[in-house]
């Protein structure tokens, strides 16, 4: 097993660019901010993102849990790679990563500036610095769900090819921005009785549907359960409607409050005779 190292300092645009290197050298399984990311999607870990402090970010990007480290280090025997792709801030950070993970020393080490101009540098710095926006080299739908609650928004990339291939020049790379719960601006906080009434109007728009009641949710840091009893209008056949208002529930939630629906637990109570 082959690995490869992507080293720069904070916000310089490494996750940004992890994919462009992963395609160029063919590198099927990425490791970046406590994550085990495989042909584009997270097959294991905890992101440092998810993480309350700066401390605790730190921590889990170095695997400093037992636990955390475990898991990852089966599924990479399990799936056995040839190469893998480790993303840090400096060497003596990816020499600490292998030695948790009980993988080689990198054979090879690529510098962010071998592949990104200054001025790209510096206008992922800035951005992280004004925004605190953060880079996941995964596409939302693999993300969504382990930052229930977090501002994320998809991140559509072309790069350009930079050594001479039979390859088209240009590819194209689903990737996801995510301001993490320990920036000022990534955690905010939704009332119980904003999410009902979300659910409560996103239920009774749905035709069939005379009124929802008793409405429940759960909210835990992997998304939202949701169970409340419905009255449907005489004449409309039951399994149709429910499967109508959980949909429009799902999306109205998951567009409106950017949590990750877990659970949709409907019972028809009532027939309303009009």
């Amino acid at each position: 097993m082959q690995t490869i190292a992507l080293v720069g300092p904070p916000g310089s645009g490494k996750s940004h660019r992890a994919l462009l290197v992963s395609n160029e050298k063919s590198i099927s399984v990425i490791i970046d901010d406590g994550l085990l990311i495989k042909d584009n999607h997270i097959i294991a870990g905890i992101s440092s993102k998810r993480q309350p402090t700066k401390i605790g970010a730190m921590k889990t990007a170095f695997f400093t849990d037992d636990q955390h480290a475990q898991e990852v280090k089966d599924k990479i025997k399990e799936i056995n790679p040839s190469k893998i792709l480790i993303l840090g801030t400096s060497k003596r950070m990816i020499n600490k990563i292998c030695q948790r993970l009980e993988l080689p020393e990198p054979s090879e080490i690529i510098y962010i500036n071998e592949i990104a101009t200054e001025e790209e540098i510096q206008a992922a710095r800035r951005t992280r610095q004004k925004h605190g926006k953060h880079v996941i080299p995964a596409p939302t739908v693999e993300v969504k769900s382990r930052f229930s609650g977090l501002l994320i928004e998809p991140l559509p990339t072309i790069f350009k090819r930079r050594a001479e291939s039979k390859k088209q020049k240009h590819f194209m790379v689903d990737q996801t921005v995510v301001q993490p719960t320990f920036n000022y601006y990534g955690s905010f906080f939704i009332a119980n009785s904003a999410i009902n009434q979300i659910i409560s109007i996103a239920a009774e728009n749905i035709e069939g549907v005379d009124r929802i009641y008793q409405i429940r949710n759960k909210t835990t840091p992997e998304g939202i359960n949701i169970s409340f009893l419905l009255s449907v209008k005489k004449g409309y056949y039951n399994p149709k409607v429910v499967q109508r208002v959980k949909e429009a529930v799902k999306d109205a939630i998951g567009h409106m409050t950017n949590l990750y629906v877990l659970e949709i637990n409907v019972l028809v109570k009532k027939i309303a005779m009009e």
